[in-house]
This record gives C-alpha cells, sequence and structure tokens, in this order.
C-alpha cells in the first residue's frame, strides 16, 4: 500500500471518529443494528491492528480513544 493511500484512509478514520464525536446521540446498539458494527468494534478492531503492528493497546485505552474520552465516562454521559 502506498503512503499517499495509507494518509488518505487514515483522515477518512478520523472523519468517522469525528462524526461519531458529534453524534453522541446514535446509540452502539443503533449502530449495531443498521451497520452490523459499533464503536466497540471499532475499539477493539484498532486494538487487534496495533497488535499485528507490535504494539500493544489495551481494551481501556482503544476504547477512550474512539470514544474520545473514557468509556466509563461516555456510557455516563451518553448512553440510554
Amino acid at each position: 500500500m502506498n503512503t499517499q493511500q495509507d494518509a488518505i484512509e487514515a483522515a477518512a478514520f478520523r472523519r468517522l471518529l469525528k462524526h461519531l464525536d458529534e453524534r453522541k446521540d446514535v446509540q452502539n446498539i443503533d449502530l449495531m443494528n443498521l451497520a452490523g458494527f459499533c464503536r466497540n468494534c471499532l475499539s477493539r478492531w484498532y486494538a487487534e491492528e496495533a497488535a499485528q503492528r507490535g504494539v500493544e493497546i489495551d481494551k481501556d485505552s482503544a476504547r477512550a480513544h474512539i470514544y474520545g474520552m473514557p468509556y466509563d465516562a461516555w456510557k455516563a454521559n451518553y448512553q440510554k
């Protein structure tokens, strides 16, 4: 894969995270029902891809990256 494609895909991923951050009203169950994945899936994929590259990221850190805050804080403030 070339560097330009990597940069574009990384930018698209960051844009997805920004969009999800702006749509905290969308619950994970809604995402799962409609798209077949949710924020937790993204955090797991993030950690798995890191591990394949020799970088260990624990579950809580991966979730904080995807949610933009600790998972418990997101749940307390936005989960219905």
